[in-house]
């Protein structure tokens, strides 16, 4: 039985955005909502349709399965822009002096588009929406899962000030603590300052913490200055590297 291809919708960086261009324009978006950059359904050498999800006439597809974006155009059998982009990433991903900062920058950057992605399912589906640090701690594991393979939870931390505590993530191989925060009403730009600053002064005697990452998810904006809280505790020393990430920025 013949069927039809229809046009594919991806951003410039090789983000599936809607495989079913024509059949379900609903979902069309002019910007990616992953890394913000704009859209196109058709190839930027030939001018030819991307080529998305097959349609038969007369059969309805109940299936949710995922069509992967093609990285040569079949059209005029030339690379799309992203091709290059994916393989960078997957060279870096499995490289001995892959920089792994770089990929937890990434990683964060993109965080608070991934929230708001999750929450649109097709049919109103059950997710996983980010309401309290918890949240923030499940979602960010997953993503953690697409670069490192040895990820510890809730490590116990050496005694600090009479009291032990536990670190979020102890990624060992690479000798990086990451610390989430989430803010709330009760925990805003002083008391996260504050909690910062204590959790840089344990992690100095953490056996296995050659860097502090800090990730602070601000999805409602009680930080007003997070470029501020960054550049005081963004720290360089030779013990222990200190870097505070606050996002989203600029609500």
């Amino acid at each position: 039985m013949a069927g039809k291809y229809d046009a594919y919708l991806v951003c410039k960086n090789g983000h599936g955005i809607n495989s079913s261009y024509f059949t379900s324009p609903e979902f069309n978006q002019a910007f990616c909502t992953i890394c913000g950059a704009k859209t196109k359904k058709d190839c930027p050498n030939c001018g030819k349709d991307i080529e998305g999800k097959i349609h038969y006439e007369n059969i309805v597809d109940l299936s949710s399965g995922i069509v992967s974006v093609p990285e040569i155009c079949k059209h005029c059998g030339k690379d799309f822009p992203w091709k290059s982009k994916i393989e960078k990433i997957a060279k870096n991903i499995t490289k001995i002096d892959r920089d792994n900062l770089l990929l937890l920058e990434t990683i964060f950057d993109k965080f608070h588009l991934v929230v708001k992605q999750i929450r649109q399912r097709y049919d109103d589906r059950e997710t996983l929406d980010v309401r309290d640090e918890y949240d923030t701690q499940d979602l960010l594991h997953s993503l953690l899962r697409i670069y490192f393979e040895d990820i510890r939870t809730e490590e116990w931390n050496p005694s600090y000030a009479g009291s032990s505590t536990r670190s979020d993530f102890l990624l060992k191989k690479e000798s990086i603590v990451i610390e989430v925060k989430k803010t709330r009403p009760n925990l805003k730009a002083k008391q996260i300052g504050e909690q910062l600053i204590i959790d840089i002064a344990k992690y100095k005697t953490h056996p296995n913490c050659k860097t502090l990452y800090c990730f602070v998810y601000d999805p409602d904006g009680y930080i007003n200055n997070p470029k501020g809280i960054e550049n005081d505790l963004n720290n360089d020393t030779l013990n222990m590297k200190v870097k505070v990430k606050i996002v989203p920025k600029g609500h």
